[in-house]
């Protein structure tokens, strides 16, 4: 019987956003007013397009983009707990689901030798084009009223869960770490022996006590971190159980 630990990825498993990063590839360090006040709510991936577009033609290449991505610093004690997971894999399965994209997550997990460490990774797909532009598309189309339109991160979970199932794998507890807005939805698709893990002083904290103020139930149980040193004692505790 495993665990299965879901990972976000920007500020959670790295310490800023992998999209806002990016910028500092760009003339300056910063997009063109215009570019910037292109962004319209729910359309992240679309603008995202433009902007790798716009550094495409302000002749930034593929070797400049991975260098500035991999020097993204992670997030505190992260390193200590891929460690520790790749030491109990046999406990874990370990999946991330993110707003991200392919190209970035698996530079950045490449460059610091993590990739194994997860089994699956759920993001926009991404690729270079011929002309050496960085071009993303949406994950997938949903129907979900809370989530932007290119991911529901619930969905993507509980498609996994179902799959795994039917492969005869069974999860004793989920354990969802994340830090953001769109980190809300699936966090709410735990159930009573789960555990929800927002870190400190961001969004999804906020909003999971909000929530629990204005008596909106939920499930599973709440643990937030700072450091993922806080989150392998929480690890080491479940698997004594």
């Amino acid at each position: 019987m495993k665990i299965l630990l879901v990972f976000d990825f920007d500020n959670t498993i790295i310490d800023d956003n992998s999209d806002t990063w990016i910028v500092q590839c760009a003339p300056d360090k910063k997009l063109p007013v215009e570019l910037q006040e292109s962004y319209q709510k729910g359309f992240w991936t679309e603008f995202m397009g433009r902007v790798f577009k716009y550094l495409r033609d302000e002749g930034v290449r593929e070797d400049e983009m991975k260098r500035a991505m991999t020097s993204v610093p992670f997030s505190p004690g992260m390193l200590e707990l891929f460690n520790f997971i790749r030491k109990n894999k046999e406990m874990f399965d370990c999946i991330i689901i993110s707003d991200s994209n392919s190209v970035f997550i698996e530079w950045i997990l490449e460059a610091a030798n993590f990739h194994d460490v997860f089994d699956k990774v759920f993001t926009n797909p991404a690729a270079f084009d011929s002309h050496g532009c960085l071009t993303v598309e949406n994950y997938h189309a949903h129907s979900c009223k809370r989530c932007p339109k290119n991911l529901c991160k619930n969905v993507v979970l509980v498609e996994f869960v179902d799959k795994q199932l039917q492969q005869g794998v069974n999860y004793m507890r989920i354990v969802y770490i994340g830090d953001g807005g769109n980190d809300v939805c699936p966090v709410t698709f735990l159930k009573k022996d789960d555990v929800a893990m927002p870190r400190k002083g961001y969004a999804l904290q906020r909003k999971l006590a909000r929530m629990s103020q204005d008596l909106e139930p939920m499930d599973s149980s709440v643990v937030a971190w700072s450091s993922g040193v806080e989150i392998i004692s929480y690890l080491q505790f479940l698997i004594k159980e």
